[in-house]
């Protein structure tokens, strides 16, 4: 069976988790936490990294950070994992949906504005399977109605948009760069990965300050144990850092083979027939952290059925995301009744996507394209 996604782990990574244990500084504390969460600041082009236990609780701090009230709102993509809406419930706030872009599949900014209300506190880009949400007209927005942004870029290690279009200041900047606050996962399929792991990204010292006290239990500096506010347990411990710092230096090379399976993908597949494939637009350097494809209407299986098809032929696949809209968990909360996105709705029955690690082969690639073909033939 050929993996939708299998860490690729080296020499490095071996040798500073081997460092770390001999070191004893196995916990939330040493050297390997700090160059962690500078190295992957600095390359996300961002001052600060405070290093969380894992992605959605990245985007809990994150949104803890600007000290929301019970009923504020914070605008989100409905075709995204649950995450983006734990983590505003988790903070008293309530989640606002908007729909997919149908090239891209992330957010659609036209949408945003028309979502704003008086307790909209926050908007929440996401950047789906590793194409950046087009940012200037939602940081416009933003900037127009006082709105902060919290970036969620967990699927878009390196990935890169072409900002300033429209004001001829043009610039290609890192996702991760964007807001008063960016959020990453660095789960076992993420191109840069501490096995479980996040970190949260801010040009902000006072806000690198609070996401620092926020992740360990808001502990007071002049007594440990005196707790004036209550935070979390998000620590990222030594040794998955130790991990990750050698995962991130090498990340242009991960992020070059991405682009070229990605690459390699779309022109196997652009020949077969009632396949709509990720646009990568002009404005985004997409990584592909997962090849996605969908099937017309017209194609007569959808998504379920080719999956099945797919792993009788030794291929592996992942569903899309079912939208926030239509997730029982939410809906027992009274939360998005009778709302509807049609975009988001489409993806999650007609989409699914398939293998995408750093360590599928050119011959693995050729034998998912074949069995493609050979399912929809």
């Amino acid at each position: 069976m050929i993996k939708v996604n299998e860490p690729l782990l080296g020499a490095t990574e071996q040798t500073y988790v081997a460092e770390c244990v001999r070191s004893g500084w196995v916990s939330s504390s040493g050297k390997f936490i700090d160059e962690f969460e500078d190295r992957w600041a600095r390359y996300c082009g961002r001052r600060y990294g405070v290093a969380v236990s894992n992605g959605t609780v990245a985007l809990q701090a994150a949104l803890a950070c600007l000290r929301l009230e019970p009923g504020d709102e914070v605008i989100m993509p409905t075709f995204t994992i649950v995450s983006c809406a734990l983590a505003a419930i988790y903070n008293g706030a309530v989640p606002v949906l908007v729909d997919a872009d149908p090239r891209t599949w992330c957010m659609d900014p036209a949408q945003v504005e028309t979502r704003i209300t008086g307790r909209t506190r926050a908007i929440m880009p996401v950047h789906i399977y590793g194409h950046p949400v087009d940012m200037d007209p939602i940081l416009q927005v933003a900037g127009k109605h006082g709105l902060a942004i919290v970036e969620d870029a967990a699927e878009a290690h390196g990935g890169e948009y072409l900002s300033g279009r429209a004001a001829g200041e043009q610039r290609w900047r890192r996702c991760g760069s964007f807001g008063e606050l960016s959020c990453f996962s660095f789960y076992a399929n993420k191109i840069v990965t501490t096995g479980e792991g996040g970190m949260i990204l801010t040009d902000d010292p006072a806000l690198a300050q609070r996401a620092r006290s926020l992740r360990n239990l808001c502990f007071e500096s002049d007594r440990r144990f005196l707790h004036r506010e209550l935070g979390f347990n998000f620590r990222l411990t030594n040794l998955q850092a130790a991990l990750g710092l050698g995962q991130v230096e090498r990340i242009e090379r991960s992020v070059a083979r991405k682009r070229a399976i990605g690459t390699a993908y779309r022109e196997r597949l652009a020949g077969v027939a009632g396949l709509q494939l990720q646009a990568e637009e002009p404005w985004a350097r997409s990584v592909y952290w997962m090849f996605g494809i969908v099937l017309a209407e017209e194609t007569g299986p959808d998504a379920a059925a080719l999956a099945r098809a797919l792993s009788d032929l030794g291929v592996e696949t992942r569903p899309f995301f079912l939208g926030l809209h239509e997730q029982p968990a939410l809906l027992r909360r009274d939360l998005f009744r009778g709302e509807a996105f049609p975009t988001a709705e489409r993806l999650a029955r007609r989409g699914l996507y398939l293998p995408s690690g750093l360590g599928l082969t050119d011959e693995q690639l050729d034998t998912v394209c074949g069995a493609v073909r050979k399912a929809l033939a």
